[in-house]
């Protein structure tokens, strides 16, 4: 029996590959949804029953249990994605306070680094078709916007949707149509902050199926970023979903992002390409528990968006690929939003560029057989500072922060979660004597491991050599957040003389980025 089950399993592994190198190169499509949290899903346990498709993605694919962000904040998680590196490797970061979570507002004067090859540009050498649907959110200024970093074709925005502006002040956020502006958030694409209804959502389910449709058929293949953000704040959701969830607004959005889900995958179902496309779904970060009743929710972990404890950084994670993906598996692989990046590459038969170095690692053998684990660090980064590392069971943080300020039982980033020694105001330095976890044990860091035991000083003796070569060998990236300027703003975007819609140019003041977190 032993021998048959190898048999078969080897049998499964060779078909798996004659797949991937005998036929076309599968098509691509990464969901990324925007601060949903791990415990927003129903095959994770939440009772709210708001995912029926995203569960049913889950029963049809593999599970991701230990996936991570590749930062505790969108715009540098999504540059992580694009590049397969760590945003202190490609610059997208801000030196200019310790450990600050830094992003791309409208004043942001860069963006992610030009010499940086991202994800669509390197699908290219495969003949991929790609499209990108929602936030960018790697920098609004011309020379960042996704159809000068290899996307063939864009639907969205270089920001979130945050507003309503008054357009003198603040510029309302453009919406893109490829390269030009079709206009505004609030003013041309209506957001109802009031009632907290939008069809935004639908628009951009739209423009997915629209790309699908035309691409399902072409002898070359597609990758779909789909990536739309109705769960960040100010959440909305259209006529169809609002009011239906028991968790307010936040839970009609997500209804609606479990929605397109379907959408998108029922229709490579009925297209008869859903054996021939790869499907990722995962969240950019933890979700936002400073929003209390009103955002997601991180499941069993501590803290959420902005931090580095587990609710920060880990995610929903599901690989969906019928017939070459077994259904209903879990993995308890360490995974990484950047190692989409570098899975995505090796599918399509790609080689990783030799010139610099690469965070992410290539999933493949794990959906092949899930069993697999591949022995890797995660680093959770905030900044320029790395604050902690997971090695296997164990976490070490060699900082502990949450957010200035100072009432020591109340935390903005960690919502009725005090746990002494550990969410703190201050930042505090563990870096001689790293405080330590099991999180397989204690996914809600509660129970610190005494730096006397024998446990600790054997998981101390696998994770000091890592983090040492982490950073000996660290080559950081210039930062490129460092500096806003109000004349940057969404002013005059590429497009806007067409609907006469352009805004006057204030004079250019640059200053250094203030950021408080």
């Amino acid at each position: 029996k032993s021998y048959l089950r190898r048999m078969k399993l080897q049998l499964l592994i060779l078909l798996c590959l004659v797949h991937l190198v005998c036929c076309k190169n599968p098509n691509i499509i990464i969901m990324l949804m925007d601060d949903m949290g791990w415990g927003d899903m129903g095959y994770n346990g939440n009772w709210a029953s708001e995912t029926p498709n995203i569960d049913k993605m889950a029963a049809e694919g593999m599970v991701f249990q230990d996936f991570y962000a590749g930062n505790p904040l969108c715009s540098p998680s999504r540059a992580a994605l694009m590049s397969g590196r760590l945003p202190i490797r490609t610059g997208f970061y801000s030196d200019n306070a310790h450990a600050r979570n830094a992003y791309t507002p409208q004043t942001i004067v860069g963006g992610i680094n030009e010499g940086e090859l991202l994800l669509p540009q390197l699908l290219k050498q495969a003949s991929y078709r790609s499209k990108i649907i929602g936030k960018w959110h790697l920098g609004h200024r011309n020379q960042y916007l996704p159809f000068n970093r290899g996307f063939d074709e864009f639907f969205g925005s270089g920001n979130c949707h945050f507003g309503p502006y008054d357009d003198i002040k603040t510029p309302n956020m453009p919406v893109y149509k490829n390269h030009e502006m079709v206009g505004r958030y609030y003013t041309n694409f209506t957001i109802n902050k009031g009632s907290g209804i939008s069809n935004i959502s639908q628009i951009f389910i739209s423009e997915a199926v629209s790309f699908i449709d035309e691409n399902h058929d072409k002898e070359t293949p597609f990758f779909l970023y789909y990536t739309p953000d109705a769960t960040h704040d100010p959440t909305y959701a259209s006529e169809m979903f609002h009011g239906k969830s028991a968790r307010g607004r936040y839970g009609d959005a997500v209804m609606e992002m479990d929605y397109g889900v379907g959408v998108i995958l029922g229709l490579l179902k009925k297209y008869g390409i859903d054996q021939d496309t790869f499907v990722f779904f995962t969240s950019d970060n933890g979700a936002a528990t400073y929003r209390r009743s009103t955002g997601g929710d991180n499941g069993p972990f501590v803290c959420g968006k902005e931090t580095t404890y587990e609710g920060g950084m880990r995610e929903p994670g599901i690989a969906w690929w019928p017939g070459t993906i077994k259904p209903g598996t879990t993995t308890h692989q360490l995974g990484s939003i950047m190692d989409l990046f570098t899975t995505s590459l090796s599918l399509a038969g790609i080689k990783l560029p030799s010139d610099r170095r690469y965070d992410g690692i290539d999933l493949t053998p794990v959906l092949i057989r899930p069993q697999q684990i591949v022995s890797r660090p995660i680093f959770y980064y905030r900044g320029n500072e790395m604050m902690a590392v997971r090695v296997g069971s164990y976490k070490a943080h060699y900082w502990l922060w949450t957010e200035f300020g100072n009432d020591p039982r109340y935390f903005t980033f960690c919502q009725g979660q005090l746990i002494p020694n550990v969410t703190v105001h201050d930042q505090v330095n563990h870096t001689a004597q790293p405080v330590l976890f099991n999180i397989n044990r204690d996914p809600g860091e509660k129970f610190i491991i005494n730096p006397h035991l024998a446990e600790y000083k054997d998981a101390m003796a696998i994770i000091e050599p890592i983090v040492a070569d982490h950073k000996n060998t660290l080559v950081k990236g210039k930062p490129s957040l460092n500096y806003c300027d109000k004349s940057v703003m969404n002013w005059a975007p590429q497009g806007c003389e067409n609907i006469g819609y352009c805004l006057p140019i204030p004079p250019s003041n640059p200053k250094k980025c203030v950021w408080d977190h």
